[in-house]
This record gives C-alpha cells, sequence and structure tokens, in this order.
C-alpha cells in the first residue's frame, strides 16, 4: 500500500499519456497476430525483390514472403509491355500486365485496399531497358487503366493509393516532369541527393553498393563508409525520398549494416533468407 501511495500521484497524472503510447503497440501486435492466424505472411515493408521475375512465381514468391517491393524490368514489343532482363529472354506470355499489374489488382480488391491487408503502399519498381520516352507512353498508358490502384500526382498534388510505381533504367524524367497526370515517381541517383525536386517526382535514390562503397562485408565496415552511407540516407530523408542500393553483397552482416543505417529497402534476390533476417531483427 505505501508502494501505491507513493506513486499513486504520479500514476494519476501520467495514465493516460501512457495509454496513449502503448495503444499503437497493442494494435500493431494484434494486427500481427491475427494475420499470423489467418496464414498470411507478415508484411516487411524493407524487403525488396531484385530482379524479381526471374522466380518461380513471379511477385507471388515476393508477396508469399511478406516483400513490400519488387523490381521488373520491360521492354515494349508490338505494343506489348514484356518483362525479362534481356532481349533473348523476352516471351510475349510474360507481359507486365499478367505479371503484375492485373495480380495486384485483385490483391488490393481482396485485401481492402492494400497489397497486404493492413501493410504499407506497395512499391512496384519498373526498369525500362529500351527507348525510355516510347516505352514509358506506352507504360504510362497501361497504368491509366489501374489507376483506382495505383499512386497518382494530378496538376502537382500527390494522392497515395495501393502500389506506388516508380521508374528506374531509362527515365525519362523531362517528359514526366511535364506530365499534368502521372502515375509514376522516378528513381534517383547519388548525384540527385541534392536536388530540389519534390518527393512525388523523385521519390527514390538508388545506386549500385560498389560505386558508393568498397566494403563487401568483411571485418567492420570503415568508420568513412559508414558515416557516408548515414549521411545518404540522412539527405535523402530530409527530402522525404526513400533510399536503395543494388547489387549489394548477399550477406546478413551487410543487411545489418543498412538496416541500422536506416536505408529504407535492403535489394536481395534470396527472398526467404532476407525474410527470416528482417524478422529477426524485429524479434525481441
Amino acid at each position: 500500500m505505501a508502494t501505491l501511495d507513493r506513486y499513486g500521484p504520479w500514476w494519476e497524472e501520467n495514465s493516460m499519456r501512457i495509454f496513449r503510447c502503448l495503444v499503437p503497440t497493442l494494435i500493431v501486435c494484434s494486427s500481427a497476430a491475427s494475420l499470423m492466424a489467418q496464414g498470411l505472411p507478415r508484411a516487411l515493408p524493407a524487403a525488396h525483390a531484385h530482379n524479381d521475375y526471374l522466380h518461380k512465381r513471379p511477385l507471388l514468391d515476393a508477396l508469399a514472403q511478406g516483400f513490400c517491393s519488387v523490381e521488373a524490368d520491360i521492354f515494349l514489343v508490338d505494343g506489348a509491355l514484356l518483362v525479362a532482363h534481356e532481349r533473348a529472354s523476352l516471351d510475349k506470355r510474360k507481359t507486365l500486365k499478367a505479371l503484375y499489374l492485373d495480380p495486384l489488382l485483385e490483391r488490393t480488391r481482396k485485401n481492402s485496399g492494400r497489397v497486404h491487408k493492413g501493410g504499407p503502399v506497395f512499391t512496384l519498381l519498373i526498369d525500362i531497358k529500351d527507348d525510355a520516352r516510347k516505352t514509358y507512353t506506352a507504360l504510362h498508358s497501361l497504368l491509366g487503366k489501374y489507376s483506382s490502384i495505383l499512386c497518382e500526382v494530378r496538376a502537382g498534388k500527390y494522392q497515395a493509393r495501393a502500389v506506388k510505381v516508380v521508374i528506374s533504367g531509362n527515365r525519362p524524367r523531362d517528359l514526366m516532369k511535364g506530365q499534368e497526370l502521372r502515375f509514376a515517381g522516378v528513381d534517383g541517383r547519388m548525384g540527385d541527393l541534392e536536388s530540389s525536386e519534390p518527393a512525388h517526382l523523385l521519390p527514390m535514390i538508388s545506386d549500385r553498393w560498389s560505386r558508393v562503397f568498397r566494403w563487401r562485408g568483411k571485418g567492420a565496415i570503415p568508420a568513412a563508409e559508414s558515416a557516408r552511407l548515414q549521411e545518404i540516407v540522412r539527405k535523402a530523408h530530409a527530402a522525404g525520398r526513400v533510399v536503395r542500393f543494388w547489387a549489394t553483397p548477399e550477406d546478413p552482416v551487410v543487411w545489418k549494416v543498412l538496416v541500422e543505417a536506416g536505408v529504407d529497402l535492403v535489394n536481395t534476390d534470396d527472398l526467404p533468407g532476407l525474410r527470416k533476417f528482417l524478422l529477426e531483427q524485429k524479434a525481441p
């Protein structure tokens, strides 16, 4: 009783504040438990499937692992947008529509407006492998048919929805910048860190890991490179952009450095491996 008497006034003053802090955590835990009970994957916002179309089940394998970002390379062939890494691998059955847009539309409808039920906005990174303007123009026309699920920019105003499209590879930046209605943003590079472009036009900063850093996961990351990584993340986040590196070593040691530095999307071809790592990082 003495202890209760001692802390009684403090508890009366602060109990509601503590309750308000705990409620979001309790909701998240409840949602995660509910998803697991339904056999649904836990959404992993930091998980990005590099060259996703090379997996046995494009998009679907990534979704089954809880990934919230995937990458698809495209070519424009006879009016169709085909998904492949190189022309030698083109298959007229493997269209962006069939492999990605239709499944994302169906999934979003089933999951109350989200790709992962209760999850974050999903990123579809589309890498244009051929003519930037021609392929993007065809892509814009196709994306318009899925406007109900796509984030858009209309007259400079951003509207978030279930799926955010980002254009990488050959990027027609000037064309996209001048559009009155746009369903995609541009994937930036290190040279864009100081850009004053709005985040809805330039939502992401990406680059090849080896162009920026020499460390490959052996031993501790050098202090200078660690500081450089943190500065990149700081500048990008201050401008409202997310950070991604490609061709990073497939090593949990490297993944840990990326996550701890605040890198938003961890690039991988090893879907189960990254999922296991990220879940372990979140474990109490």
